[in-house]
């Protein structure tokens, strides 16, 4: 008995010693890169950290995540470039606490993400709500860990109306209903914004539109509101002047949500900046001239 209580010892004990030894011998599949950042306490953004090579940064839109850049990402990584997507808190996979939702937070946030992940000479890109905090970081930090910056249907210099700026769709006013539509009919709301988001009714598929559908709805509906009185009160005319990396607008055409004059607004304050106009997009310039898009940018970060 004793002799058969040592055999079953012994085997036990071999079978641990090579589990142990195939773990330490394992070689780790992943880049051993974090998919989730501490900006604050309880504060957590989730970043998409791909590829390796020179950085690109990417900022979402409002109400989305960096998800939306599923085919930069594919693009980008494909040409060998690292592609850092940094959702912002209340969106998409990221924490969504109670609390401020401004351009100076949302600044900050990108700041410690770029600071921990050691980021220098990067392109950062941001699109509607995500080009406005672009180029707030841009200007709040003097370009810290940036060297060129791209705004893709960009929600600047001011997203409503004002005396001195008579420019874009919407007014105070307009953005006010939307934050009470979005506390009383999320859903409609974001019926309403899929209608105008295309050039068209065809510029984007169906499975598209659903697939972007899927993304907003992660959002949480406080951040939602918060993110829209920020847009709607904003001016961001004082930063763009302070700007002197060089700069990339791409800018929809028949875009509906930050109509074409605010492209030209921003290209007339940044003084190194290239504005392309894509004739056949609205505010899903991303998706809706997808290789013209893909194409300007990976020209731009190449020069």
């Amino acid at each position: 008995m004793k002799h058969i209580i040592l055999a079953f010892g012994l085997i036990a004990a071999l079978l641990t010693n090579n589990e142990l030894f195939s773990q330490t011998k394992r070689t780790g599949a992943s880049l051993g890169r974090e998919e989730y950042i501490a900006v604050e306490e309880n504060v957590r953004l989730h970043v998409t950290d791909l590829g390796e090579g020179q950085p690109v940064v990417l900022i979402h839109g409002w109400p989305l995540s960096d998800a939306m850049y599923e085919y930069q990402y594919a693009d980008l990584v494909q040409k060998g470039y690292r592609v850092i997507g940094i959702t912002l808190r209340g969106f998409g996979l990221s924490d969504k606490p109670g609390g401020k939702y401004n351009y100076d937070v949302f600044a900050d946030d990108i700041k410690v993400v770029l600071d921990k992940l050691k980021i220098e000479n990067a392109t950062i890109g941001g699109f509607s709500m995500g080009g406005a905090t672009v180029i707030h970081y841009v200007a709040k930090y003097n370009a810290a860990h940036v060297s060129k910056m791209a705004l893709f249907g960009a929600a600047a210099p001011i997203w409503t109306k004002r005396a001195d700026f008579n420019y874009g769709a919407w007014t105070k006013d307009d953005v006010t209903a939307l934050i009470d539509l979005n506390n009383t009919n999320r859903p409609q709301l974001f019926a309403n914004f899929g209608q105008i988001f295309p050039a068209n009714e065809t510029s984007v598929s169906a499975g598209h539109a659903a697939w972007l559908g899927t993304i907003q709805a992660q959002a949480s509906p406080y951040a939602m509101g918060e993110a829209l009185k920020t847009l709607r009160d904003s001016d961001l005319r004082a930063d763009l002047k302070k700007i002197k990396i060089p700069a990339l607008i791409l800018h929809g055409k028949l875009d509906k949500i930050c109509t074409f004059d605010l492209a030209e607004q921003m290209h007339k304050l940044l003084t190194n900046s290239k504005l392309v106009a894509l004739d056949k997009s609205g505010h899903a310039l991303f998706i809706e001239e997808l290789p013209k898009f893909n194409a300007e940018l990976t020209t731009f970060i190449q020069q």
